[in-house]
């Protein structure tokens, strides 16, 4: 993911709500949001490269996500792709602070990250840029390709509308629908607004929006994720092509005790 809101027991009957979008490129071959096959426990795309995942969630309710830390020396070659840290905990039973805290002492083997990682009772967050993990308090929080709570334009956006929407929702469906509204959008700050990188003024522009659309590199899906106070989950994604147009919906349910529940929707682009 590139972009992440998300309420942490700050809505009443929702433990955990996620808005996020994940901006890749185009080329990179990925799954959609399912039960994987070889571990059905874990709900989540898939990077179909190097077999890890920007974001899941269990039936049991333990949840992971992960964003690009930007930082001015670039991507490094050979490194272990990110998207492990991820999947590794989906698929573990440590605590949440904990996994974060090993996975600060190794942030050397990955090029920059942030992860956040919750185990039902607590929600870790552990970065490249610093040598110990922290433990979110509740309330609202946004990640983008700083590091967490940034007030980049379109983190801080995301959140307040997040925290608008959570607040005002008269049903899941409309929460859903309206969350992933907002992360469709396509706006660009202002220049004075936008952060400095390292990365120059246009490259700043193009990746400013909370949807990017571009030929090349862009926002791949959006997704809302649910987990209510008895650790059942829902699951929402959609997914767009370069152009910016909907090629695929989905929406998965599922709690430690009732069976999945699963439909899907697919539009020609």
């Amino acid at each position: 993911m590139c972009l992440i809101a998300l309420a942490w027991r700050a809505i009443p009957g929702i433990r955990l709500l996620v808005a996020a979008n994940r901006d890749e490129y185009h080329a990179r071959p990925t799954a959609h949001a399912g039960y994987w096959d070889d571990a059905p426990h874990i709900l989540g795309g898939r990077d179909l490269q190097d077999g890890g995942t920007w974001m899941g969630v269990t039936r049991q309710g333990r949840f992971a996500a992960l964003t690009n830390h930007r930082t001015s020396g670039g991507p490094r070659a050979a490194m272990r792709s990110r998207g492990h840290l991820v999947a590794e905990f989906l698929r573990g039973n440590d605590p949440a602070h904990a996994y974060c805290q090993s996975v600060a002492a190794q942030a050397g083997r990955y090029n920059g990250f942030n992860l956040l990682a919750g185990d039902g009772g607590a929600l870790a967050y552990a970065g490249d840029h610093a040598p110990q993990a922290q433990t979110l308090t509740p309330g609202f929080h946004s990640l983008s390709n700083a590091r967490l709570n940034t007030p980049w334009p379109k983190a801080a956006g995301l959140s307040a509308d997040l925290q608008r929407i959570g607040s005002a929702a008269r049903d899941e469906n409309a929460l859903v629908r309206d969350l992933l509204a907002v992360l469709a959008d396509t706006r660009r700050p202002p220049d004075d607004a936008l952060p400095d990188t390292g990365i120059g003024l246009d490259r700043e522009r193009l990746l400013a929006p909370r949807m990017i659309v571009a030929p090349l590199y862009g926002t791949r899906s959006g997704c809302v994720l649910i987990v209510r106070e008895d650790g059942s989950t829902r699951l929402d994604e959609r997914s767009y092509d370069s152009a910016g147009r909907v090629t695929r919906e989905v929406s998965e349910s599922g709690s430690p005790i009732a069976p999945i529940r699963r439909s899907a929707s697919v539009s020609a682009s």
